[in-house]
């Protein structure tokens, strides 16, 4: 069975317990996404940019990831995100580490960075057409997270440069 025995948490409604699913559970596209704060249309986007990526799929298309691909979707979020690659970068890691992603990746360039910013700002300003097309997030989960995220970008940004001002001044 792919439930642990111990309760999760309340839920919040009929004051029920639920239970968590074993650490080998596979788990659904809006489990991943929760887990790893990243909209679902982006892990399905990932999904045609990083091959590596495929959950099984069953019938009507519903996803279920393997925790390797969690794995390899929470250290792609990271490259992106945090480390500042650009999906080309990712993928370019990718085929050099033959599909695999090494922990010891060093921060990308400045110039990485600059085109990943670039690549950010024109996701940003012109969706793809597929992307519109997917049904949005209930308005009150995508309130609570969108601020979150950016206020967490911003004091990574912020900290990052002040670990490259230190970097710059060490012999």
């Amino acid at each position: 069975m792919n439930l642990d025995t111990a309760p999760a948490n309340d839920d919040g409604e009929n004051g029920r317990l639920r239970l968590r699913k074993a650490a080998g559970a596979f788990r659904t596209i809006s489990e991943v996404a929760d887990e790893l704060h990243i909209p679902q249309h982006v892990l399905r986007f990932w999904e045609t940019k990083f091959p590596q990526v495929k959950p099984l799929k069953r019938g009507g298309g519903r996803r279920y990831y393997r925790p390797d691909d969690i794995s390899l979707l929470r250290r792609i979020s990271d490259l992106l995100y945090i480390q500042g690659y650009t999906i080309k970068g990712v993928q370019r890691l990718l085929r050099e580490g033959g599909g695999r992603l090494a922990d010891d990746i060093p921060p990308a360039t400045p110039d990485e960075r600059a085109a990943a910013e670039a690549e950010r700002d024109m996701a940003l300003a012109v969706p793809p057409a597929e992307l519109t097309l997917t049904i949005p997030e209930p308005p009150s989960t995508a309130i609570r997270r969108v601020p979150e995220v950016e206020r967490l970008r911003a004091a990574l940004r912020h900290a990052l440069a002040e670990l490259e001002a230190i970097r710059a001044l060490l012999p």
